[in-house]
């Protein structure tokens, strides 16, 4: 795609020293402009790609959009993809109620990011505070099931939606530190000062104790 002059003026902005900060800067002065999303997209790089997500039209946003992003996002490294997705959802998905409804359907999406965005949807539903859906021992069981033959991008997410099971509910708070301790997932993974562990008893302790629950 030959960009336009606008679309080189804001690439020029970009560089290996930009941080998200800095491109919510861009985005806010930009505000909305979908075709100008797609142009920045259309470099295939990451950083842009990030602002293009953050200025897209979510009117505009279907799910025949999302699989060709989901597409492109497939050619990157797997920490930017999952950053990229993420991204997506946070800024984009959740902020119009028919592409929320979207991620529904995406349980068992052959997409492996579809997937994560549905279960990371899940688990943010319940660190959100707000009174949890009643699908909770369906989602268990099938995290039971399945999460130790899931893709690692999914993996991380069904992890993090039973650890806030197992903050939030819990009758449920047994069931997913075995999970952890079943799985082994994430157990002495080193982590920044600050964060919590991944590892599903290590979670749900600290997090828990935040909390006073």
């Amino acid at each position: 795609m030959k960009l336009s002059s606008k679309a080189d003026n804001i690439l020029e902005q970009i560089n290996s020293k930009t941080k998200l900060g800095d491109l919510r800067k861009i985005a806010k002065d930009i505000k909305k402009d979908h075709e100008l999303a797609l142009e920045l997209w259309s470099t295939g790089r990451f950083l842009p790609r990030q602002l293009a997500i953050l200025i897209m039209d979510n009117k505009r946003i279907s799910q025949e959009l999302i699989n060709e992003l989901d597409r492109d996002m497939q050619t990157h490294p797997s920490i930017e993809r999952n950053q990229l997705i993420d991204w997506l959802m946070a800024n984009q998905i959740h902020k119009d109620k028919k592409t929320t409804a979207l991620i529904e359907s995406w349980e068992n999406s052959p997409s492996a990011l579809q997937r994560r965005v549905f279960w990371y949807h899940q688990a943010r539903l319940r660190w959100m505070g707000q009174t949890p859906p009643e699908n909770t021992a369906e989602l268990l069981a099938k995290i039971e099931t399945n999460i130790a033959k899931e893709e690692p991008e999914v993996q991380w997410a069904m992890n993090l939606t039973a650890g806030w099971i197992g903050v939030y509910e819990k009758q449920y708070r047994d069931r997913c530190i075995a999970i952890g301790q079943n799985t082994g997932l994430y157990k002495g993974e080193m982590v920044s000062k600050g964060c919590t562990p991944n590892y599903l008893p290590e979670f749900i302790a600290i997090e828990s104790k935040k909390r006073n629950l």
